[in-house]
């Protein structure tokens, strides 16, 4: 969806190829889009391990969870970014651009 819409995407399938895309990539990068719940470590975890070397770097949570499954992952805080599972492109655009439009 992203790629349609006319962003670079770098995808990943785990925290270690993450981190080792992060450290390749010649460019800017400027959103992590991240799973909250996810098998080797939590959408949490992974942003603030992003986020550490990397703090200029924005961060979107999804979940197709409730609310109460998410909430214990510390994502419904208010100045976190979430977007909730199934979404269209449409939502999903007017989210990304909104964050990235930040502080901007």
């Amino acid at each position: 969806m992203l790629e349609q819409l006319g962003y670079t995407v770098l995808d990943s399938s785990d925290p270690t190829q993450t981190m080792a895309m992060l450290e390749a990539y010649p460019g800017d990068v400027h959103l992590l889009i991240t799973d909250v719940i996810m098998p080797e470590m939590s959408g949490r975890d992974l942003s603030e391990k992003v986020l550490s070397p990397y703090p200029g770097i924005k961060c979107l949570f999804m979940s197709g969870y409730t609310d109460d499954a998410i909430a214990q992952h510390g994502v419904l805080d208010k100045e976190i970014h979430f977007i909730n599972k199934p979404f269209s492109r449409g939502q999903l655009a007017t989210v990304v651009r909104k964050i990235l439009d930040e502080d901007a």
